[in-house]
């Protein structure tokens, strides 16, 4: 369409010339004296068109030529910068490649072009940035290369360009660089120096996911367990785990706990300050308890803090694990000594109504035995003996066994006893 319309226009303009120069009879007039010059009209306008026409081409051509020294500067300058950004480049896929020492020969080269740009009186506008970059990943390289001296040289350099300028990618850069300081020397094994780098970015910059899992190993190594629990849940919180590995770990940093505890105050304000999930943990709680028995703790507060897990056994029986379920035995017949009233009857009721677990069995016909029932003590632990499958608890059946055969005075049943025991493990 627009083809079509520029062609009606020029024949338009092609008639109306033709209009105009067939029929013109006005003619220009020169007075040269003693001379005159009488000249077509139409000729006079093409002359001057024609002198216009070439004028106009003179001076276009004469301002290429002038311009021909500042276009070959500009174009050595474009090279200068292409080269910069090629290096740079260049540098970045020989990291990622894993040649460290060719990535930091780009990297400096990437520098040098920059500096010539910026003697030149060329600086590209983001010479700020280009230089952090570089620098960094010459630090990068130079730690990848084990050369600590060259590392701290470009970290230096790298946060020192990255200061010059007030705006949000430098202080992007800023952010970066501490982070990426904070895994080196947490490679070095420097968890104190981590620490340090974090400690200096902003609070939004520190609560992101790769601050804290680099604060969680630093933490962690340092020997800083409250803080690496903290530090664990965050992530927790973010889905930087998957949720079993976060349980995992605030399993495992929460048992770190527990087993740093070093007397009873300590351990109940440690058992406080845990998360309401986390109290919930069967394998916590028990460990928790065992520890609280271990300190000297009260019997009562080891049944309290195990009461939930019994709970759990004795409400939804064949879900604890076996080895949960043992250790919870092995926790409440650690306290048996000074048993209440509440805590037998919640054994018998469990026991009667899991006539088959063995464990049960067990742990009731020890609780009787400690209330001074023989009979039934004797009942229990005689069904439950030769069907246990942990060696501890067997032999220790064995033995109460034959402890109530002497008293009854049966000499041929506690030899028996005492030979089952021998031979429990």
């Amino acid at each position: 369409m627009r083809a079509a319309l520029w062609l009606l226009a020029l024949f338009g303009v092609a008639v109306a010339a033709a209009l105009f120069a067939g029929n013109n009879q006005g003619t220009v007039t020169l007075f040269w004296p003693p001379y005159r010059i009488d000249l077509s009209l139409n000729m006079v306008v093409l002359s001057l068109t024609v002198v216009f026409a070439t004028l106009y081409a003179a001076l276009r051509g004469l301002a290429a030529l002038l311009e021909l020294p500042r276009q070959a500067l500009r174009w050595r300058l474009q090279q200068k910068e292409r080269a910069m950004h090629g290096a740079l480049l260049d540098a970045l896929a020989q990291l990622l490649a894993g040649r460290f020492l060719r990535s930091r020969k780009a990297a400096l080269a990437a520098l040098e072009q920059e500096s010539a740009l910026q003697h030149a009186n060329a600086a590209v506008p983001h010479g700020s940035q280009l230089r952090t970059l570089a620098h960094m990943v010459a630090a990068e390289t130079s730690h990848a290369l084990q050369d600590r001296t060259q590392r701290e040289h470009h970290l230096n350099q790298a946060l020192g360009h990255a200061a010059e300028r007030r705006s949000t990618q430098a202080q992007e850069l800023r952010e970066g660089a501490h982070m990426r300081a904070a895994r080196w020397s947490l490679d070095d094994r420097d968890a104190d120096a981590a620490l340090e780098r974090l400690a200096s970015l902003p609070q939004g910059a520190a609560r992101r996911t790769l601050a804290l899992r680099i604060k969680l190993k630093a933490a962690r190594l340092s020997g800083h367990t409250q803080e690496a629990l903290d530090t664990a849940r965050l992530l927790g919180k973010h889905r930087a785990f998957s949720a079993a590995a976060a349980q995992s770990i605030v399993r495992g940093l929460a048992t770190e706990l527990i087993h740093n505890a070093h007397d009873p105050a300590q351990l109940q304000s440690t058992w406080q300050s845990l998360e309401t999930s986390e109290r919930a943990m069967p394998e916590l709680a028990i460990q928790a308890a065992q520890r609280l028995a271990q300190l000297g703790g009260s019997a009562e507060q080891v049944r309290q803090w195990l009461l939930p897990v019994w709970q759990h056994m004795v409400d939804l029986p064949n879900t604890l694990a076996d080895h949960h379920a043992l250790k919870l035995v092995q926790a409440l017949e650690a306290g048996l000594h000074d048993l209440d009233a509440a805590w037998l009857a919640r054994i018998e009721s469990a026991q009667q109504a899991n006539p088959r677990d063995t464990r049960l069995q067990y742990l009731a016909g020890m609780a009787c035995a400690q209330r001074q029932l023989w009979g039934k003590a004797q009942q229990l632990l005689a069904q439950a003996a030769p069907q246990l499958r942990d060696d501890r608890l067997r032999r220790n059946a064995w033995r109460k066994l034959a402890t109530l055969a002497e008293q009854r005075g049966d000499a041929q049943a506690a030899s028996q006893a005492w030979k089952n025991a021998a031979l429990a493990d």
